[in-house]
């Protein structure tokens, strides 16, 4: 059977959504919302539709619909970051994207808002003065001057850069090309890593969680890094290996940890569970992997949409991914 312009939706929309979808696509194919299908029409969208909006396959899709996907042009996820979502069962010939860039602005402030928590002590602080504690004359940081280091240099750590520059920030960057049309002081690739390490002051996270990146930050790799920096994860929690970074802090009183992504959360894993305590120390802040929520629920939904219109019409869809990250 031919596929025609036809983008299967495999998630519920509310009103907003559904009206950022359509104005996106601005008639670039029709629209086939699998949740208002009964079974048989499911099938039929499915081995019809060119493109599939998704968030999850394993739980919007069901096993026997998985071989009906073979032919697509693209399946478009929701999220930027797919790791925890099963795709051994997605027919080999299916290109798939993620959502990259749609949260980076939202995910920009929450890198600058732990890394300005942290130079000035503003948690550290706020219990002293609880435990009667007025320490006006304590040195804090200005971060004007630091270096900023940014593994991942994507659409949020674009966004991030842009955020750091403007306090007077040089920024330093790591992605797979070594390259990039925004500015940068300096940029590499992953196997210049150890030379991102020793000149951050903040180093902010927020490479994909593949084979490669999985526990990229280990002991060796801290140990690298000045002994005050300010570490910001907003990407996955195992790509920074978790009793090392505890043990570290422990030893390096001066370094903090922002971390905004944990090892074991409710999303992925269905808990949130830490195996150290990093709560109870002073220089750790914490967040609940939230620094995507400030975004408007329909800028994602626009940001796919426009994916998913590329490949309606024909054109090379943007961020697809690789082996790597398809075999996680």
């Amino acid at each position: 059977m031919t596929r025609r312009n036809l983008l299967a939706v495999a998630m519920s929309l509310n009103d907003a959504q559904r009206r950022a979808l359509d104005e996106t696509l601005a008639g670039a194919g029709e629209v086939a919302m699998l949740p208002d299908l009964d079974d048989s029409a499911r099938a039929q969208a499915l081995r019809e539709a060119s493109v599939l909006l998704i968030h999850h396959t394993g739980k919007e899709l069901k096993p026997a619909e998985l071989p009906l996907l073979s032919g697509l042009k693209l399946m478009q996820f929701i999220s930027a970051g797919i790791d925890f979502v099963p795709l051994g069962d997605v027919p080999g010939d299916v290109p798939i994207a993620v959502n990259a860039g749609a949260y980076a602005d939202s995910m920009a402030e929450h890198a600058l808002a732990m890394t300005l928590a942290a130079a000035k002590r503003l948690l550290v602080e706020h219990q002293k003065l609880k435990q009667g504690e007025f320490n006006q004359f304590v040195r804090n940081r200005r971060l004007a001057g630091m270096t900023a280091g940014i593994l991942g240099f994507g659409g949020i750590g674009v966004a991030t850069a842009r955020l750091f520059k403007a306090l007077g920030l040089p920024v330093h960057a790591i992605n797979r090309r070594g390259a990039s049309d925004a500015p940068v002081d300096w940029i590499g690739t992953p196997d210049q890593l150890d030379k991102l390490l020793h000149v951050s002051d903040v180093l902010v996270i927020t490479a994909s969680l593949t084979k490669r990146t999985l526990g990229m930050i280990g002991k060796r790799e801290l140990e690298l890094m000045k002994p005050d920096a300010i570490l910001v994860n907003l990407a996955r929690g195992e790509i920074v290996d978790e009793g090392a970074l505890y043990q570290h802090l422990r030893a390096h009183p001066k370094f903090t940890a922002c971390i905004d992504a944990w090892w074991i959360e409710p999303v992925r894993h269905g808990v949130f569970r830490m195996d150290h305590p990093f709560l109870d120390l002073p220089n750790v802040i914490g967040s609940p992997h939230n620094s995507a929520q400030a975004g408007l629920p329909a800028v994602g939904i626009r940001n796919a949409a426009a994916n998913c219109r590329r490949a309606l019409l024909g054109e090379p869809p943007l961020y697809l991914i690789g082996d790597d990250e398809r075999m996680m």
